[in-house]
């Protein structure tokens, strides 16, 4: 699972890995150049000091052969694993100044992928004897997406759409400018006969029942999206659409209502708390 998600953006995430060890590095690591010699050698490993689901393992490897290709990598456990306080994933071996280059970018991606993967990993238990899938959103930090994308399918989750570019989401600023959902409708119906690509997944989002009522005769819609409704209005809703597209819920659903919110029977809920409210996991790189 890992290795097929940097394959399939393989671009976005080399993209990522150039431009933050430039941000971080840029013309030199000054404090490496003014006290390790050029070919000290070092042995290092990673520790982790709380217990979690550990994510971005493959990734860092990247991010370290990236920076030196002579670099040695021992992976000792995979990404997605349940791993205690002083558990060891992996061992580096190579040149010391350049394995401290690059050690607090090793460190912030794992601890913010294993923080997001180990919320994800616990919100998708509590589901599991529903047919329900757990998505992320948008909701993620500028130039980190694919990574924390990465880290809520290592923690059980799914991928909503990675950008604007890949789906048609029609949400309610869509629909109050224009002021009449049927013809923002009408108009990306219009739209999707013009276009020669394949056809986007359309999902709308639906905030009340008045508003599926109106929907429900667009038969070429994918999705509707229930926005911040409480459980009764879901049941009420899931009732009315009755099967004709499928359902997700999203907005004001946490740990302590999700099983109620997956118990009436959406196909997806869709949490940007995975990502924007995900803990850092405490890991550290030290010399061995």
């Amino acid at each position: 699972m890992s290795k097929l998600f940097y394959t399939k953006y393989k671009k976005s995430l080399d993209f990522f890995i150039k431009n933050a060890l430039n941000e971080d590095i840029l013309t030199g690591d000054l404090t490496g150049e003014a006290c390790i010699s050029n070919n000290s050698f070092m042995t290092a490993k990673l520790k982790v000091k709380s217990p979690c689901i550990i994510a971005g393992i493959e990734l860092v490897e990247k991010i370290l052969k990236y920076y030196d290709s002579k670099i040695e990598f021992k992976k000792l456990i995979d990404d997605g694993a349940f791993v205690n306080s002083n558990s060891t994933p992996f061992i580096v071996k190579g040149n010391a100044k350049s394995i401290l280059a690059t050690e607090r970018l090793v460190l912030n991606t794992m601890q913010r992928m294993s923080g997001i993967a180990t919320i994800t990993n616990k919100l998708k238990k509590k589901i599991n004897p529903f047919k329900t899938i757990l998505l992320d959103t948008r909701k993620t930090t500028p130039n980190f997406r694919y990574p924390e994308k990465w880290a809520v399918k290592i923690g059980g989750g799914e991928n909503h759409r990675m950008g604007l570019f890949d789906a048609i989401m029609i949400k309610d600023n869509h629909i109050d400018f224009s002021n009449n959902i049927e013809d923002v409708l009408d108009k990306t119906h219009k739209y999707l006969n013009k276009i020669k690509t394949v056809k986007p997944n359309i999902i709308v989002e639906v905030r009340n029942l008045l508003e599926i009522k109106k929907v429900l005769k667009f038969k070429w819609i994918d999705r509707l999206l229930l926005d911040n409704m409480s459980v009764p209005e879901l049941e009420d809703a899931i009732k009315l659409i009755d099967g004709k597209f499928q359902t997700e819920a999203s907005g004001q659903i946490d740990e302590f209502n999700i099983i109620d919110v997956a118990k009436t029977g959406v196909n997806y809920i869709s949490m940007g708390a995975l990502t924007h409210s995900a803990p850092h996991i405490d890991l550290s790189l030290k010399a061995c």
